[in-house]
């Protein structure tokens, strides 16, 4: 049984995927991280780069953004053959200065800038519409119907146009797929239209993104339920889908609280991910890559000590995959597995984790398991991850999770006072925190007597630990400013 949880009565809009009764998904919606993923500019050419095979495009964002050769609508619609045009540099296709109208595949992250394509996507319900795509594509969902629809792609496009068949497609007729074709078609001279008053880069088409990905999930429903709480968009959503079980949700309590799914998301955010019987997943993102480490904990198993590791492995590479896909977590991905010795425990392994990717809609490419038995996979980045989204870095330690010690500290302000050993001043009082103070305490009379100084505290409570030399004076004028004089 499916349920999609749709909380969309606040300014932070959300819903959750929900099968047999666990959290599969949870898709965030903010006004201030709204993703441009779908959104179409006109740009600037800003930089071509040879080396790269790669223009820089100026679109009124805070970031350039990245716009490789191959998806130039120049390389694609050339009439070269493919071999000949690959020898070609970027910059047969696109100059600097140029104009071009881009679409946003994914969001900026990091130092990186959004990635665009110069191959405009323009969303219907049954078909993705390309006015310079070139080609016809059927969903791989859909299984019987394929080559019947490449047919009739192929009949309704011009050369020049490229159209790709979505799930729903199965359930239309031809009728209404030419209708939806021609008002997608409509839409496309509008948008190019727009262009023509625009002065200097910007964007010409905002896409709902939230209302899109609960379009998406629930076409991806078998069967099932939406809850949501929300009347516009349930009335949006009857008139679209009329045979779907739809209930609207208006009690007092937060539809995710209701639903547990308050409780999923904070789970989501923790480092440590408990698996059944004791056993647990440690999880490191960092900006490169993201770590995990699968330990047995508490679970010893049954039988011999190689059952264990494989039924804890077995549990951690479903939890893996679902972790993945719930954090949202894209690029290069590590998994330490408990390490087995058997091959065959390997490829059980691995053939578990692609079963439960197969179930993912994010490309995600299992490498397999290096010399050191580390499994080795990435999975497509569209987007922040979660923890991107909803945390920031702590401000003491900066992200690292590590700050200063008070012993460091303390030798570090015993350095500084030895460079005002010729100072006339006769006392010297220090802002600092408990930890550095007592640090240092055993040693002042010696530093005292280095630097011809008495030394006065001001203790400023503080996880992170600090010092600052506040002021120089004689003994009466900052024994009365110090709180906790030596």
């Amino acid at each position: 049984m499916e349920k999609l949880i749709v909380n969309a009565v606040s300014r932070e809009k959300r819903f959750a995927v929900v099968k047999n009764n666990t959290v599969e998904k949870i898709i965030f919606d903010r006004p201030e991280q709204q993703s441009l993923v779908g959104n179409i500019y006109y740009g600037t050419v800003t930089k071509v780069l040879p080396g790269m095979n790669a223009a820089f495009i100026d679109i009124g964002e805070v970031k350039n953004a990245y716009l490789h050769r191959d998806l130039l609508a120049k390389y694609i619609l050339s009439p070269e053959r493919s071999i000949d045009k690959e020898k070609k540099s970027v910059t047969s296709f696109v100059n600097q200065g140029e104009k071009l109208l881009v679409q946003v595949e994914k969001d900026a992250t990091g130092v990186k800038g959004p990635k665009v394509t110069g191959i405009i996507e323009l969303t219907g319900m049954n078909l993705i519409y390309m006015p310079q795509g070139r080609y016809v594509a059927v969903s791989k969902k859909i299984v019987n119907e394929k080559e019947n629809l490449r047919r009739l792609g192929m009949r309704l496009k011009i050369e020049e146009e490229g159209l790709i068949f979505r799930t729903s497609s199965t359930s239309a007729t031809e009728e209404e797929m030419k209708n939806e074709l021609n008002k997608l078609r409509l839409l496309a001279v509008e948008l190019k239209e727009k262009t023509a008053v625009l002065k200097k880069p910007g964007i010409i088409y905002l896409k709902d993104s939230f209302t899109e990905m609960v379009f998406d999930s629930i076409a991806q429903m078998s069967d099932g339920e939406v809850i949501i709480d929300d009347l516009s968009l349930k009335k949006v959503l009857d008139d679209r889908y009329p045979n779907l079980i739809i209930t609207y949700y208006n009690g007092k309590e937060n539809i995710f609280a209701v639903h547990r799914i308050e409780h999923e998301i904070d789970k989501a955010l923790k480092r440590i991910v408990w698996l059944d019987k004791g056993a647990y997943l440690i999880f490191d993102e960092t900006e490169a890559l993201t770590i995990i480490d699968v330990n047995t904990g508490k679970f010893s198993g049954k039988n011999n000590y190689q059952d264990t590791v494989v039924k804890t492995n077995t549990l951690a590479a479903i939890e893996i995959a679902r972790q993945l896909k719930l954090r949202d977590i894209g690029g290069i991905v590590l998994i330490d597995f408990i390490d087995m010795k058997d091959e065959k425990d390997k490829r059980y392994i691995q053939e578990t984790i692609d079963k439960e990717f197969q179930k993912d809609k994010t490309s995600t490419k299992i490498i397999g398991f290096t010399a050191l038995g580390i499994m080795q996979l990435t999975r497509k980045k569209t987007k922040v991850a979660l923890s991107e989204a909803l945390q920031v870095k702590c401000p003491v330690c900066d992200g690292t999770g590590r700050i200063l010690s008070a012993e460091t500290v303390a030798f570090r302000l015993e350095r500084e006072l030895l460079e005002h050993r010729n100072s006339d001043a006769q006392a010297v009082l220090i802002e600092t925190t408990k930890e550095v103070k007592e640090a240092i305490a055993p040693h002042l009379e010696m530093v005292g007597e280095w630097i011809h100084m008495k030394v006065y505290f001001s203790i400023e409570p503080s996880h992170h630990h600090h010092y600052e030399l506040k002021q120089f004076g004689d003994v009466d004028e900052i024994a009365q400013k110090a709180r906790d004089p030596y």
